[in-house]
């Protein structure tokens, strides 16, 4: 007679003892709280069109949007309770795209005198970054 011989079931890969706890329990009161903080800022990035600042109305409302791009990585990303790496992988990425885009905003300044006249009639008066639009 032969002994039936048990082989052990290969456990799934979430289930090594490597990975430990599975994710960051963060209690719903702090998510509400960082919800509300989010509507209100949206009303608040809605609230800055209201109010005519000339260009400073972009650089106020790409703060707030900093702001709110921060609370949801920091807390619906669990980016604050993740390994820090995981925080520098996203800063430098951010810091380089930042980069890529300033090479390309230089080049602009470039192609300002190829216009041609009537071009551009629908933005006149246009707030940019780079001053009104005349």
């Amino acid at each position: 007679m032969t002994q039936q011989q048990s082989h052990p079931v290969p456990a799934a890969p979430h289930d090594s003892p490597a990975h430990g706890a599975l994710g960051h329990v963060v209690p719903l009161r702090l998510l509400v709280t960082v919800f509300g903080a989010l509507v209100v800022l949206t009303f608040l990035t809605v609230a800055v069109t209201w109010v005519d600042m000339g260009n400073f109305n972009l650089y106020v409302a790409l703060a707030i949007a900093l702001v709110k791009a921060t609370l949801v990585a920091l807390f619906f990303m669990h980016l604050l309770y993740d390994k820090k790496f995981n925080l520098v992988i996203l800063l430098s990425c951010l810091i380089f795209f930042a980069l890529f885009i300033s090479f390309v905003l230089t080049d602009t300044a470039a192609y300002q005198s190829t216009k041609t006249a009537g071009q551009g009639a629908a933005m006149q008066g246009v707030h940019t970054p780079f001053g009104t639009g005349k």
